[in-house]
């Protein structure tokens, strides 16, 4: 199974970039699975329902988000209405919305996506994600009720994201980092068969601070006062992810390269997808 994960979308300028992309993406690569993180989104602060359908549209089979999901107040009314939108699973019992769902892929596979939040220097401060975890893959284990399991894990820490994977490695098909919207040179395959990589990056401008308009993230560094809101940037979009491909006999990954399309960082698409 080829499975494509993009990193989280900020500003109009992100997901449009995803929008026009994707679909030639998914044809040109012969895609079975798309999950994008869309915490993001809107503003670069959360996501809207129309913004949410406009990615489900370009080919996305799921969209995940993180510590934003609720910055728009209609996402809490609309959670509960699509199966497709996933918010981290270790938010309390009665939070609207689901954390995982059950998936068909293109080629017929059972996907299980599950969306899980850090808690190392994260606000707000969730469940126990590896608590959380246990009882996801305990109901829907790897080879009996899923033919693929992919966890996006949503954190700061590089260190509480690796113990997440290896927490995790052999009963899940891949482990993917967002949050920091920095892509890291991590990916791999772990010793259990579990794909993994720390941060996937962020679809938006990288001429900026993590999607950011520059401008005042940098003078509240300088000096320390806040001058206006914080924008996202309206630059020339990069698309940052990741493929992997996963084993149908298995359910595990056999090979894991990072995408990234557009300019200021170097274009690669993975070589087995060439």
């Amino acid at each position: 199974m080829r499975l494509l994960f993009l990193g989280d979308m900020v500003g109009k300028t992100g997901r449009t970039a995803v929008w026009n992309r994707l679909p030639g993406l998914i044809s040109d690569l012969k895609l079975d699975f798309v999950v994008v993180n869309g915490e993001n989104a809107a503003g670069g602060f959360g996501i809207t329902e129309d913004i949410f359908l406009e990615t489900i549209n370009a080919g996305a089979d799921v969209v995940t988000t993180g510590n934003h999901v609720w910055d728009q107040k209609e996402a809490v009314a609309f959670a509960g209405r699509h199966d497709q939108f996933l918010r981290p699973a270790n938010y309390p019992q009665g939070t609207p919305g689901r954390g995982s769902g059950l998936f068909y892929a293109r080629n017929g596979a059972r996907v299980l996506v599950a969306n899980v939040m850090g808690r190392v220097f994260m606000h707000p401060e969730l469940d126990d994600p590896f608590k959380s975890a246990e009882a996801i893959l305990d109901a829907c284990p790897l080879k009996e009720q899923a033919d693929a399991i992919i966890f996006d894990f949503h954190a700061e820490a590089t260190s509480e994201k690796q113990c997440f994977g290896h927490f995790v490695d052999g009963r899940a098909s891949f482990v993917v980092g967002t949050h920091t919207h920095v892509p890291t040179a991590d990916h791999q395959i772990l010793n259990g068969g579990t794909a993994y990589m720390s941060d996937a990056g962020m679809c938006g401008d990288y001429d900026s601070s993590l999607g950011m308009d520059k401008e005042e993230p940098l003078n509240r560094f300088i000096s320390k006062m806040p001058k206006g809101r914080m924008e996202a940037a309206t630059g020339p979009a990069t698309i940052c992810g990741v493929g992997v491909e996963i084993s149908d006999a298995t359910g595990l990954a056999e090979k894991i390269a990072p995408l990234r399309l557009g300019p200021r960082l170097a274009e690669t698409i993975p070589e087995f997808w060439r």
